[in-house]
């Protein structure tokens, strides 16, 4: 069995990460991180898996789970990962990070669009990005997977194709992509209540959305030359949607 160890269980992308290796016939879950219910009954968070998990959240002690799980996914803010992470860790398990601290190989672009400093440089260029339709090889030998965003795997694997094969003019691609509000996590927001996004759709981040990088680094690694895309989300009434709760 492969033992698995979440940090950011009770996010909304932990708690799909749970439902899907709870189902795994070849996964185990040794460890629910979440700082915010330490000691606390998952189950009791979501009631979902009562009778399936019986496990208590731990804190986010990333050594002791490096010494115990073969891999770690982290489902954490911008910034964490690389706040922790080093060679050591990297050396004892395998991290599967939802987070954008190892997608974008170029570390300027990365601050520029998140706005915080990196943290771990040096791990950028070993990272691969977990898109598995286009690097699969290179993610089973990875001992550091930067897991895509929700906007930038339906945006990337609609356009790779297309662009690879020189069928389309890439700097001429507009993504019109929509979302559904849990792509922005469980935090209370005004924007996010039922009353503001039922029945109604709306633009947000226009020109300015932090996938927008993301996009354009791997459509520019199909063209063989830097690219840039319009890119224009939407926040759409729905919530279940995309690779880590994301968007379609």
């Amino acid at each position: 069995m492969i033992r698995a160890g979440i940090i950011g269980a009770t996010g909304y992308a932990g708690a799909e990460l749970v439902r899907i290796l709870t189902g795994h016939r070849e996964a185990e879950i040794v460890w629910y991180g979440s700082r915010s219910y330490t000691d606390r009954k998952f189950a009791e968070i979501y009631g979902n898996f009562f009778r399936i998990v019986d496990s208590s959240c731990l804190d986010d002690n990333m050594a002791e789970l490096a010494a115990q799980a073969d891999v770690i996914f982290t489902a954490t803010p911008q910034g964490y990962l690389a706040s922790i992470v080093d060679d050591a860790i990297l050396s004892r398990t395998k991290i599967i990070d939802l987070s954008a601290d190892f997608r974008i190989k170029d570390v300027a672009v990365y601050e520029k669009w998140y706005g915080i400093t990196h943290q771990s440089p040096q791990l950028i260029q070993e990272a691969v990005y977990g898109l598995c339709e286009i690097n699969r090889d290179e993610i089973k030998k990875a001992r550091l997977v930067a897991n895509p965003g929700c906007y930038t795997t339906c945006s990337i694997l609609t356009a790779y194709p297309l662009v690879k094969a020189g069928l389309i003019v890439p700097d001429s691609l507009i993504i019109d992509a929509k979302s559904g509000t849990s792509g922005a996590g469980r935090g209370a927001k005004t924007p996010n209540l039922f009353c503001e996004v039922n029945e109604n759709i709306k633009a947000y981040g226009v020109a300015t959305h932090r996938h927008t990088p993301e996009i354009e680094e791997q459509l520019g690694y199909a063209a063989g030359r830097p690219l840039t895309v319009s890119f224009t989300p939407h926040l759409v009434p729905m919530n279940r949607c995309g690779r880590d709760t994301g968007g379609v």
